[in-house]
């Protein structure tokens, strides 16, 4: 078995995470701009991206073990990095690591571009929270005139019944 169906796995999911980046990206800019109806026809997107992406995952992860089993073992920790060393065609090696470097860069732009929509998200939630807070009253705020406090903080010490 070659790593040609891995190599192509591989390039199926940069592409998958190149346009789920875009996606995003898209998503930071409706929430900076408040854009809530954009943002909710957008998620449906994304979560279909996210569902291929599984496929995907699972489709490589198959055809790793598989790479595995028949050229290093099953014992043999299954990752790209461990299966580099097990290669001899230096062309197909300098292929799949390429694939890989593109994926890890691709992955790590993602996340980041996830944190930010997380904080964007996140400061979105405290500015709806404070408009609630500022239009409904607080407790204290709800007697409209100088009404006295109950009794009997105004009295004094010496006052008692008898």
């Amino acid at each position: 078995m070659s790593v040609q169906p891995i190599i192509e796995a591989m390039s199926k999911l940069c592409t998958k995470h190149e346009s789920l980046l875009i996606i995003s990206r898209q998503k930071s800019e409706y929430l900076k701009e408040g854009n809530v109806t954009a943002l909710q026809q957008l998620l449906p997107k994304e979560n279909q991206h996210v569902r291929a992406i599984e496929k995907l995952e699972k489709n490589r992860i198959q055809l790793t073990n598989e790479w595995f089993e028949r050229y290093a073992g099953p014992e043999t920790e299954q990752t790209i990095t461990s299966m580099l060393e097990y290669m001899d065609d230096e062309k197909e090696r300098a292929e799949l690591k390429a694939v890989y470097e593109k994926l890890i860069i691709i992955l790590a732009d993602l996340k980041q571009q996830e944190q930010l929509n997380e904080e964007l998200t996140r400061q979105s939630l405290q500015f709806v929270e404070l408009s609630l807070n500022m239009l409904q009253p607080s407790a204290k705020s709800i007697n409209y005139g100088k009404g006295k406090d109950s009794g009997d903080s105004s009295r004094s010490i010496f006052d008692s019944k008898a």
